[in-house]
């Protein structure tokens, strides 16, 4: 996460909450210095059941909402700085002319801050991978086909 120019005026540590597909995940603490480096990979899992056809699938997608949030840890309970919000399915599977390269790689996005935080909006530079597997269901066992 990049900020030019700006220094926060709270120095406790910063980590980045991740929120897709109804699974929570947060990063390790980071200095409270601008560029933050989380050199970190988030896996989330999901199974859809009753799942068959793939437009179905993207269709389920639009109506989930993938959140961001960068969160300072001042007490009591931190403080968010920045938030970052999208349907699943454009932050899995981007727009081509968002990316440079291979699709999902390198993206940069503007996070909109919050009215506590001073300063320009801070850009979050990140990469996607999404695998799509089908399973059959035989006797409560999943079998990957």
């Amino acid at each position: 996460i990049t900020c030019p120019g700006v220094q926060l005026k709270d120095k406790q540590e910063l980590y980045l909450s991740v929120f897709v597909l109804g699974q929570y995940h947060k990063t390790e603490c980071v200095p409270a210095v601008f560029p933050l480096l989380f050199q970190e990979r988030l896996l989330f899992e999901k199974e859809f059941a009753n799942i068959v056809d793939p437009g179905d699938l993207v269709k389920l997608l639009e109506f989930d909402t993938t959140v961001l949030e960068l969160i300072q840890l001042v007490p009591p309970v931190g403080k968010v700085l920045a938030t970052y919000e999208e349907n699943t399915r454009d932050f899995l599977f981007p727009d081509p002319k968002l990316t440079h390269g291979l699709r999902g790689l390198q993206r940069e996005v503007l996070m909109k801050r919050s009215p506590s935080f001073t300063g320009i909006a801070p850009k979050l530079r990140f990469s996607t991978t999404c695998l799509i597997s089908d399973s059959l269901l035989i006797l409560g066992r999943s079998h990957i086909q």
